[in-house]
């Protein structure tokens, strides 16, 4: 009998992003649909995430999952193959730690920072390097924060092994750099050279595209502002 695997997710969103690396991770076929998040939400989307009405959603035979983090571990259970946790209890508890400080605390003060306004930009740069800095004690010389291979950890940082430098280039604004962060720059080299996770990033030029827009138009909306 032949699966039913299909995400729901955005080009450029680190989240479904994540979602297409692990099913990647562990050879698993499946169907690409791309939403228009901002404009457009499709009649399925809603249907399938009614609750949040956002991407990422896997559908697996026909029943929906959603949240990026719920994703990993239900891809995880299900197919076996090539792990993204640890089999050791207390390694798959840390794991699930450092997925969770990455979505509550560091992504989103990262995003914050990189798009704060002037008065209070140094408060929230500094804020999101306190966050970097912590997560940097977690790799603890290792490869990848999963150890030698591609781990839960490492998917979810991918925002910052892919987009924060995309986005650095874009506002001018440095956040992660090897002088400050030397593990954490190495870990990015690592990870983006991974072949599989190559396959799972957007075009960095369209993503830079992309921000740069962003970029422009908030300028424009505080000219106006400032009118």
């Amino acid at each position: 009998m032949s699966e039913e695997v299909k995400v729901f997710g955005a080009w450029g969103s680190p989240f479904s992003r994540r979602v297409e690396l692990a099913l990647k991770l562990k050879g698993v076929q499946y169907e690409y649909i791309e939403e228009d998040v901002y404009n457009n939400k499709s009649p399925l989307l809603l249907k399938y995430n009614p609750v949040h009405k956002k991407i990422p959603v896997l559908l697996h035979n026909g029943k929906p999952i959603a949240e990026s983090l719920v994703i990993l571990e239900y891809i995880e259970e299900t197919w076996k193959g090539n792990p993204i946790l640890p089999e050791d209890p207390y390694e798959k508890a840390m794991a699930r730690f450092w997925a969770r400080f990455l979505d509550e605390k560091c992504l989103p003060a990262l995003w914050n920072a990189a798009w704060s306004p002037e008065n209070e930009r140094e408060k929230s740069v500094e804020e999101a390097c306190d966050f970097l800095k912590t997560l940097a004690s977690a790799l603890k010389g290792k490869r990848f924060f999963g150890g030698d291979t591609v781990g839960l950890v490492d998917i979810a940082a991918n925002f910052i092994g892919f987009w924060l430098r995309v986005l650095q280039e874009a506002t001018g604004q440095e956040l992660l750099s090897a002088e400050k962060f030397p593990d954490l720059v190495k870990w990015t080299n690592e990870f983006v050279s991974c072949s599989v996770v190559k396959e799972s990033l957007p075009p960095r030029d369209r993503l830079l595209a992309f921000f740069k827009a962003r970029v422009a138009g908030a300028m424009d909306a505080q000219t106006k502002a400032s009118k």
